[in-house]
């Protein structure tokens, strides 16, 4: 139930290292929350549990503002916050910080996840119409030969028009990729067995099997997320069923893939890869994927980075003030969801 007017406060701390504050977070961020007659922000830096004094101070923090490298909320450190109503996690997932003590105490939880989407759907949109036009395999021969390249001889199928994208995931950045897509002329397919048929016809795309989409999508796109029944989605069976000439997409989790199948069908010269995340983060030397053709390998950058932190930032303190203002999130992260976060 809201808060009465009089009662709507709240003291505001960052629980994160100071490297990760200085990146994300700038002195207007700060000043929003300083001029909101309903919050309290006693400290302008993130408070340091190394620090006795720190310690004593999270005692009053009723809103924490968390994010990336933010210590895990256990029951030790949750007996330091027994004013504890709230957290603002200033990246995507919370799944690193959030633990069953934390949900006892049932602390609202909210994200940055639904502005972290913004880019990696860029980026997405950006490697689809790249990748229909062959760029990066266009660019290579180009370099290799310094000689002109026949496009249509090379790749007959180049350019986007009438091509199917799969969407494999209706997350967040799945939704958002869906919604993007339909500026191109493609046809985009969804799918995803955790929707039911009023999310699948609020897509107003067709939603289909998994094996349905790989066997008749140009380009197939990665959105699911990490968990247990998602490890190697696209395994070697799922590969075989993709012509040649698809390319796909990972910009989710790394896991979602079965690297040694994916080699396999890539050393055949038939299937393009552009992975924006692996398994581990950073490949090994010996890792087959450096060498395999029509294979491009990005550093984990779709998400949020540079410039785009700001839009981070502005979401963590809507999203604090709104909490402090009516005592609820704009955007809370529910126990359903949060089973399916990446």
């Amino acid at each position: 139930m809201p808060q009465s007017e009089s009662a709507r406060t709240g003291t505001i701390g960052f629980l994160m290292p100071d490297g990760t504050f200085d990146r994300v977070f700038s002195e207007p961020d700060l000043a929003r929350l300083r001029s909101e007659s309903h919050a309290r922000l006693p400290w302008d830096r993130p408070l340091r549990l190394e620090r006795a004094a720190d310690r004593a101070r999270l005692a009053a923090v009723e809103v924490l503002v968390t994010g990336w490298g933010s210590p895990v909320l256990d029951e030790t450190l949750l007996r330091s916050l027994p004013s504890l109503r709230a957290v603002a996690h200033s990246a995507g997932s919370v799944r690193g910080i959030v633990t069953d003590a934390l949900l006892e105490r049932r602390v609202a939880l909210t994200s940055s996840a639904t502005a972290n989407a913004v880019p990696v759907a860029e980026f997405t949109m950006a490697m689809v119409i790249l990748a229909a036009k062959r760029t990066f395999w266009a660019a290579e021969t180009l370099r290799a030969s310094r000689a002109p390249v026949d496009a249509e001889r090379a790749w007959p199928t180049v350019g986007s028009h009438g091509i199917t994208v799969g969407v494999v995931g209706a997350s967040r950045i799945g939704r958002l990729v869906v919604e993007r897509l339909a500026s191109l002329d493609v046809r985009v397919v969804v799918a995803d067995p955790t929707l039911d048929h009023e999310e699948q016809a609020a897509l107003g795309v067709p939603c289909v099997t998994l094996d349905e989409l790989a066997a008749h999508s140009d380009i197939v796109t990665l959105h699911a997320p990490a968990l247990p029944s998602t490890r190697h989605l696209v395994d070697r069976s799922l590969l075989q069923l993709m012509r040649p000439g698809t390319t796909v997409i990972n910009t989710a989790r790394g896991d979602l893939i079965d690297h040694d199948a994916l080699a396999d069908r890539l050393d055949r010269g038939d299937l393009v890869a552009i992975l924006d995340v692996t398994s581990p983060e950073i490949l090994p030397p010996s890792s087959r994927l450096w060498s395999t053709p029509n294979t491009v390998i990005t550093p984990h950058i779709a998400g949020s980075a540079g410039n785009e932190l700001a839009r981070l930032a502005a979401n963590t303190v809507d999203e604090a003030l709104h909490f402090v203002r009516f005592g609820t999130f704009h955007r809370p992260i529910t126990l359903a969801a949060l089973a399916l976060q990446a």
